[in-house]
């Protein structure tokens, strides 16, 4: 085997090691997924179509590209900073903290908020209430409604829980400055504003028919 070969497997190995994606007991499959990342991270919408007869908008495809990525180590991030709360530890805490600043929802309102498709939120609210975080109470004005809040565990746990998130978010956001932060999210929140309009209207309808909102 060439030897080159070995040096430069030994130096993606250390690599690994020194990333995020690092676990002391990982196993080969961690270690192909993460080079397969790396791989996707480097390459250009440019050099993935150069031999494709396609119209390409490199530019919308690599924020795409990008904002899937983000996603991804986001989760990492999140299951790592909350390892400690296991029962808030996937999309949970986002429901938590919703209810900590709306304090009376629907689970149709809360599951809405957070722009899920209602069979994912509703297992979600199912888990917060098993373990005891959240609780179910009548409308006051119409009893068939069930309003959501949170319980003295759920408060508990959100105050325990909330260094954590903290750490987490300053971690997600690296090393932008304080400027570039306010600028992203300022983007940001420019970008989810449309998609939130199209999440409420226009889900059902096809991508061509929310292209002509654009």
């Amino acid at each position: 085997m060439n030897t080159n070969f070995i040096i430069d497997l030994l130096h993606e190995v250390k690599s690994y090691e020194d990333s995020e994606f690092y676990k002391p007991n990982g196993k080969v499959e961690d270690f192909r997924v993460w080079l397969n990342e790396k791989k996707y991270a480097e390459e250009s919408p440019t050099k993935l179509f150069k031999n494709e007869d396609h119209a390409v908008s490199f530019t919308e495809n690599d924020i795409c590209k990008q904002i899937i990525l983000l996603s991804r180590y986001s989760k990492l991030l999140i299951r790592k900073g909350l390892g400690e709360f296991p029962d808030l530890a996937n999309e949970e805490f986002t429901y938590l903290y919703r209810l900590k600043d709306e304090s009376s929802l629907t689970k149709t309102q809360l599951i809405e908020k957070n722009a899920h498709e209602k069979q994912t939120g509703t297992q979600i609210i199912k888990r917060l209430i098993e373990a005891g975080f959240v609780q179910e109470k009548g409308d006051e004005e119409d009893r068939r409604i069930k309003r959501l809040s949170l319980t003295e565990k759920g408060e508990e746990i959100f105050h325990h829980s909330v260094e954590k998130v903290n750490k987490t978010s300053k971690v997600l956001t690296g090393k932008l400055d304080v400027k570039e932060k306010k600028d992203l999210l300022s983007i940001l929140k420019k970008l989810n504003e449309f998609h939130a309009h199209i999440y409420a209207e226009s889900r059902n309808v096809s991508i061509e028919k929310i292209q002509e909102l654009i």
